[in-house]
């Protein structure tokens, strides 16, 4: 069935098809096109049941105004992500350029661009904007795409292989460059050698001029395919300023040669017999690649966490066929396989152990130091490395389902993504440049009119060493490269985190709010004291195990473990009876067993008058009390409790430590919960808790104006993880908490909670950073490069260890100044890389092992 309402036409309407979900019948269709036709500018909207789509005449309409219409009427329109590798990007202007770019193309509906990756994030409609169409519209900016990045290859990684000559053909460049630049810089001096002062400065400029040209036209073409692609679009970038200033030098040069007796020869800098700057040109082309040469090898290292990562990945399997062992490709292996790890080895996929008994390392991808034992049943994960075993698995996940793929995902989606502060940087690079350009014409115009003699070579020079020295690359990579490389080191310490937001927020964190069950505590009741009376320990667990072994309680599953720890054997119980509630009764060797709390031992008559003591006691710990009586008779109480994490106290005197003021929330009643508090040093309790309750805690510390964050591990905490400012789940948690969470403690290690936000303070300090340098550098040498040190230096007083760079009144050497402007944006990378070796936490981490098997993990 198909529906279309159309409204007044225009030749030429934009058409765009959008697939849907949610249509079941034909009102569904009305409602559908009923809703699109209300968006003001469609002009016709035509939808089908039959292929769930809707095909929308609307020119001049957002994709975004007509998905939002069809959610608002209760369906949802079918939608994708594309991560593309972009090649030529060099400044914060480029983001803009290549955004516009392809959000330009037909069926997009976000575009995220980030410099320090050099990757874009498209988000698209299911089917529409192709590969071919974004790869066009990048082409006409003036950029590459180089890859799709996520596609299943051979093994050969085409992005690196290309990102590695990218490197190689800059390197090439700039030394030929900077080459040609210091042999003109010889030339130009010929006369101070007796036997070449005769030698007309005419043929001196023409062989500079045939040095001069292949640096210009090739080392620096990619100056003017950058420039000419945003000139297309009616824009202007960094490419820009670069291919006028040396376009300025080079073509005064040629005047000079071609009519030396027209044009003025005089210079500013010593040494300049020919009156010629070609080796200006050819030295800004040359430092300028030498700058991005360093920045693409340093930009290179912000991505080392994610290449260790994917340097886990092996890249052979060998699988049992036919009860052969067969060496193949790890994308040739496909779940249901039967797979073999030697000692040693790496696991190349996620699996399930069949036989074999080994110990696994697996400290690489969870930041736990305690190999994993491993045997029949046990759970295993691509890129760990097996210990002195064999193991033969079974496969479960390949590829991109495998758990290592799941965090190589997330990490590379959370380093693209951009932090709120990066919004002022967009405010300020996208109104740079032509402020720039408008400086530079402003400077000129002045020195030509005002300025002394010689003027126009005055004017000429303020104009080059303006747009040479301005750099909004600085400014493009000053939040990007400190995010990347901060994700990154937090994912080596086994913090996930979601997002630059979440990544930008923590470090403002004055509030933690901490689960006790499974965040504090291991989760899970064992045994810790024992008091017999009449008997031994064994015995008095041996008879509680034999009727436990009939309960599914948690507390019964704690005894039956100790037992087992012991190697008791525990008797077959016959006739259990279960009190809801209270306990349980079971008749074990003919003999009538009773477990469970004082009150049921009241309700059965047996005196427990002599455990007032012990009770006190354990209740004063925080545990609970299991009640063991023979007939009448008491035998003593087992003592069960929910033991406090390792590194628990550690972690959270770290958190005061940093002044941050420590919650713990719990369900359980008020003394058990002050025992564990006391325990770990927490000083405040919320104790007896709903899980409602746990969010309007969160809420009520909010409206007094805290910034919270929550730290869970269950589906209770799932509210109050998405409520708080960062929401951190535990990785051996639900599903659910996890997905709630802004970040994901990789296994249970509570002192990642101070170690995430530690690291969130030192990424947010190094961004600050790296904004300062990048503002004061531009704020500072710009002035200098039109000129404001003339007045002071107009009488010729510049020092002779400054004549180099500011000549002998004052005027900037545009060489000095494009050797500024690359050093301004290897500082940036450079200080964002000194992240990858910040301190996260001092508490010492347990050999926790994390559930990766969870599908909401994988996902992430």
């Amino acid at each position: 069935m198909t529906t279309s309402v159309t409204k007044d036409n225009h030749e030429g309407p934009a058409r765009l098809s959008l697939p849907i979900t949610g249509m079941t019948c034909a009102s569904c269709v009305g409602h559908v096109a009923s809703a699109l036709e209300k968006v003001e500018g469609v002009e016709q909207a035509e939808v089908s049941l039959a292929t769930e789509r809707a095909t929308v005449t609307a020119p001049g309409v957002s994709p975004e105004a007509l998905i939002d219409a069809i959610k608002d009427a209760g369906y949802d329109v079918v939608t994708e992500d594309v991560t593309i590798s972009i090649g030529g990007m060099t400044c914060a202007t480029c983001i803009g350029h290549v955004s516009h770019a392809l959000e330009g193309v037909e069926g997009v509906i976000d575009v995220n661009v980030n410099l320090a990756t050099e990757r874009a994030t498209v988000t698209r409609i299911s089917g529409a904007a192709e590969l071919p169409e974004l790869r066009a519209a990048v082409d006409d900016a003036g950029y590459s795409v180089i890859s799709v990045v996520g596609e299943e290859t051979d093994g050969d990684d085409t992005e690196e292989l290309q990102r590695a000559e990218v490197v190689r053909s800059l390197r090439n460049k700039m030394a030929f460059a900077i080459g040609a630049a210091i042999l003109m810089m010889l030339i130009m001096r010929y006369s101070s050698i007796s036997a070449l002062e005769d030698i007309s400065p005419t043929w001196a400029n023409l062989l500079m001029w045939a040095i001069a040209t292949p640096v210009q036209f090739w080392a620096g073409s990619q100056f003017y395919r950058g420039a000419w692609g945003a000139l297309k679009h009616r824009t202007s970038n960094m490419n820009t300023l670069i291919a006028i200033g040396t376009t300025v030098a080079y073509s005064y040069s040629i005047a000079v040669t071609v009519a030396r007796d027209s044009v003025s020869q005089a210079t500013l800098f010593a040494g300049h017999d020919t009156g010629t700057y070609f080796d200006v040109s050819a030295a800004i082309i040359g430092l300028i690649l030498l700058g991005r040469f360093l920045e693409a090898r340093a930009k290179g290292r912000t991505s080392a966490a994610i290449k260790r990562l994917i340097g886990m990945q092996p890249k052979t399997a060998t699988i049992i066929e036919n009860g052969e062992q067969i060496t193949v490709q790890i994308y040739e292996v496909v779940a249901g396989m039967e797979v073999l790890v030697k000692p040693g080895e790496r696991v190349p996929v996620d699996g399930d152990v069949l036989t074999g008994t080994s110990s696994v390392d697996e400290s690489l991808l969870t930041g736990e130091s305690m190999p994993v034992e491993k045997t029949a049943g046990n759970p295993v994960f691509a890129g760990t490395i097996n210990g002195t075993g064999s193991l033969r698995f079974t496969a479960t996940k390949v590829g991109r389902e495998t758990a290592l793929a799941g965090i190589i995902e997330l990490v590379e989606q959370a380093q693209g993504s951009r932090a709120p502060i990066q919004r002022l940087v967009d405010v300020v690079t996208a109104r740079f440049v032509p402020a720039v350009l408008v400086a530079a014409a402003l400077g000129f115009t002045v020195w030509a009119i005002f300025g002394p003699d010689p003027a126009p070579l005055n004017a000429l020079l303020v104009l080059v060493a303006i747009l040479v020295i301005a750099c909004p690359c600085a400014l493009g990579l000053a939040t990007p490269t400190a995010v990347m490389v901060g994700m990154g080191r937090a994912a080596e310490e086994g913090i996930l985190i979601r997002n630059a937001e979440a990544l930008e927020t923590a470090h403002k964190i004055d509030t933690v709010i901490l689960d006790k069950t499974g965040t504090i505590t291991e989760g899970r009741p064992v045994v810790v004291d024992m008091k017999a009376l009449g008997t031994g320990e064994d015995q008095l667990l041996t008879l509680a195990a034999a009727v436990e072994s009939e309960s599914e309680h948690p507390l019964a599953a704690a005894v039956i473990a100790e037992a087992g720890k012991r190697d008791l054997q525990v008797p077959r119980a016959a006739g259990f009876e279960a009190t809801p509630g209270k306990g349980a009764s079971a008749i074990v060797d003919g003999v009538t067993v009773r477990v469970g709390n004082v009150a049921y031992m009241m309700d059965v008559g047996v005196d427990v008058a002599a455990a007032s003591e012990m009770l006190a006691e354990m209740s004063g710990r925080g545990q609970t009390p299991l009640l063991v009586a023979s007939e009448q008779n008491f035998l003593g109480v087992i003592g069960v409790a929910d033991t406090v994490k390792s590194g628990a106290r550690l972690a959270i005197a770290e958190l005061k430590s940093m002044g941050i003021e420590v919650i713990m929330l719990t369900g359980d009643r008020q003394s058990t919960a002050e025992a564990i508090a006391a325990e770990v040093g927490i000083d405040q309790v919320v104790a007896e808790v709903l899980p409602g309750d746990k969010v309007n805690v969160v809420a009520e510390r909010q409206q007094r104006g805290q910034i919270v964050a929550m730290v869970g591990d269950g589906i209770n905490d799932a509210p109050a993880l998405a409520l708080a400012d960062v929401g951190i789940a535990i990785g051996t948690g639900a599903d659910v908490a996890i997905e709630a969470a802004d970040v994901t403690l990789v296994g249970s290690n509570l002192a990642n909670v101070p170690g995430a936000i530690a690291v969130s303070k030192a990424t947010m300090r190094t961004i600050k950073q790296n904004l300062f340098w990048a503002f004061f550098y531009n704020v500072m040498l710009i002035p200098i490069a039109a000129g404001v040190l003339y007045p002071v230096f107009s009488d010729g007083t510049v020092p002779g260890v400054l004549q180099p760079i500011l000549g002998e009144v004052g005027f900037l050497n545009p060489i000095a100044a494009a050797g500024a402007m690359a050093i301004s944006s290897i500082t940036v990378v450079l200080n964002s890389l000194r992240l990858s070796r910040a301190a996260t936490s001092k508490a010492t981490p347990p050999s926790a092992t994390p559930d990766m098997t969870s599908p909401a993990y994988a996902a992430r």
